[in-house]
């Protein structure tokens, strides 16, 4: 019955007029995509027809966020964590980009997406390494929407990478760790190059970061929602960045 209500309340929520002032657009929205394998078992599916879902959710939020206006999205498609998970479905997640960029990127790139990847992709099988790579070729060129996927991607792994380099360069003699700060060490992250997050979205109802990009979100906005991914849709972004726009960032001063 608590469910029934629950689900009720948030149809009712999805009805309401969502209001979005176009001054306020958070540039930079990072997701953490949850709840395929959640939502295939509620219907008495495989998980990986979830993941299958999954990956047309990803593309309704790039065109939803292009819409919007959102400059950079980031979507944490695969973590160094995952590897744990059985064989066959790891397998299977690694073949997603491939199908995925083979059914959508000719669309992206009318779109004026500009692809990029950021994680250990000397790692990734072969086919999904090149799938990626071409994408970020072909895309390299347009200017719109950044869709950036966070693949074989891990927040300490991140920082214990740049923290190594730093470290070598100390070593070398290049550097002193007088001169380390914040901007260096945002200059040797994998996400160099991309404002920090405005907004965090986390969906499926979890609420943790799950080791994704744990120094970028230091003053990011979070929001999360049962919704599972597959079901994620422009609506779910929009009221996600209404949310955002009620709330004052103070970064740690008073407003």
């Amino acid at each position: 019955m608590i469910k029934r209500i629950q689900e009720w309340l948030s149809r009712n929520d999805r009805q309401q007029p969502i209001e979005i002032s176009p001054d306020n657009i958070p540039r930079h929205v990072a997701v953490i995509m949850d709840g395929n394998g959640r939502w295939a078992k509620r219907r008495g599916l495989p998980r990986i027809v979830g993941h299958q879902n999954g990956m047309k959710a990803v593309k309704r939020a790039t065109i939803a966020a292009d819409d919007l206006g959102i400059e950079f999205l980031t979507m944490y498609a695969f973590s160094t964590e995952n590897w744990k998970r059985p064989k066959d479905e790891v397998d299977f997640l690694m073949r997603l980009p491939v199908e995925f960029l083979a059914l959508e990127l000719d669309e992206l790139i009318e779109k004026n997406v500009q692809v990029r990847v950021m994680g250990d992709t000397d790692s990734l099988p072969t086919h999904t390494r090149k799938a990626m790579e071409e994408a970020v070729l072909r895309t390299e060129g347009n200017t719109g929407l950044i869709l950036n996927f966070a693949l074989n991607y891990g927040g300490r792994k991140e920082i214990e990478d740049c923290m190594r380099v730093l470290g070598k360069d100390i070593q070398a003699g290049l550097l002193s760790p007088e001169e380390i700060t914040s901007e260096l060490i945002d200059s040797r992250l994998l996400s160099s190059g991309l404002p920090d997050p405005d907004l965090l979205i986390r969906t499926s109802g979890e609420m943790r970061l799950s080791n994704f990009m744990l120094w970028q979100i230091a003053y990011s906005e979070f929001w999360f929602t049962d919704v599972y991914w597959p079901e994620f849709d422009k609506t779910h972004l929009m009221q996600a960045v209404a949310e955002y726009q009620r709330r004052t960032r103070r970064y740690g001063g008073l407003k």
